[in-house]
């Protein structure tokens, strides 16, 4: 039987979402049923039965931006882009690609364009006992995914922050573990997600660390994003992914860490290669 984390990180239809473009790049997926939301913009957007193009008036990153973000307010505001973040990402294919555009990060699901994240487990190991992990649960008032269990450190990638920046921001955040400590994760693999979820489309690169926390240290959130740590033996974690109760992402950032560890086997992961990205990837 295949995860449902697994299923879930492909569940997408392409014949029910129409193509976004912008200057001869693909760059999202937007709903059938969304369409006609943005044909109040004919000024904005060029719609046709294969696609939807941002107007090629609108020739530069800030010109696009602006435009962009007009009608991303008014969407906004009708409540059809929930959970406003203030944050800005940015319209971009890969993640060393110049930006097209920027977009307020709640609207990246709307438009279903590519958005990057880290995962990070946090590993304790014990010189007498089995090896544990430390998972978080979401605060009830997040916008995505609310009171589900979670890794440790998970965080979208702003526009202007790398993935080392991101991770050392985001671990004192989440968890209050110091830059020192954080500096000192290393690298996994990296997936790729596309599904459909109520609020749109999830096309994201998750990129995956290990961290190695000391046997004494116990997390505290500083944000207010995380309700709770706990430290989980192996085989919790496990029945959690198994159960759905761990989101989608942190299922798949812990199998990677369980399966390059070999703490599980990898038969109970049938299918999981087929999201790893390149190791170039980002």
């Amino acid at each position: 039987m295949t995860l449902p984390c697994i299923t879930a990180a492909r569940r997408f239809d392409p014949a029910a979402h129409r193509p976004f473009w912008i200057d001869a790049e693909q760059v999202g997926w937007i709903r059938s049923a969304d369409v006609a939301l943005l044909a109040r913009w004919p000024d904005v957007f060029e719609i046709d039965a294969t696609r939807v193009t941002l107007s090629a008036r609108f020739d530069s990153v800030d010109l696009r931006s602006a435009a962009l973000g007009a009608v991303i307010g008014a969407l906004a505001a009708e409540g059809r882009i929930p959970g406003w973040r203030d944050e800005t990402y940015a319209i971009r294919n890969a993640f060393d690609a110049p930006p097209l555009a920027y977009i307020e990060r709640a609207a990246s699901r709307f438009f279903g364009t590519m958005t990057y994240a880290v995962h990070l487990n946090g590993v304790v190991e014990y010189a007498d006992g089995a090896p544990q992990l430390w998972i978080a649960r979401r605060s009830e008032t997040k916008a995505t995914d609310p009171g589900m269990l979670d890794n440790v450190v998970a965080g979208g990638i702003g526009w202007g922050f790398g993935i080392e920046e991101t991770i050392v921001k985001e671990c004192w955040e989440e968890a209050g573990i110091p830059e020192p400590i954080a500096a000192s994760a290393t690298r996994g693999r990296t997936f790729l997600v596309l599904q459909s979820l109520p609020e749109g489309t999830q096309a994201e690169q998750l990129f995956v660390y290990d961290l190695a926390l000391p046997a004494d240290f116990a997390p505290r959130n500083q944000d207010g994003e995380v309700g709770e740590h706990r430290l989980a033996r192996i085989d919790e974690v496990a029945r959690w992914i198994e159960e759905g109760a761990l989101t989608v992402d942190a299922s798949l950032a812990t199998l990677d860490c369980l399966l390059r560890r070999n703490w599980i086997d990898a038969e109970a992961c049938a299918g999981i290669e087929a999201l790893f990205l390149p190791s170039s990837a980002g």
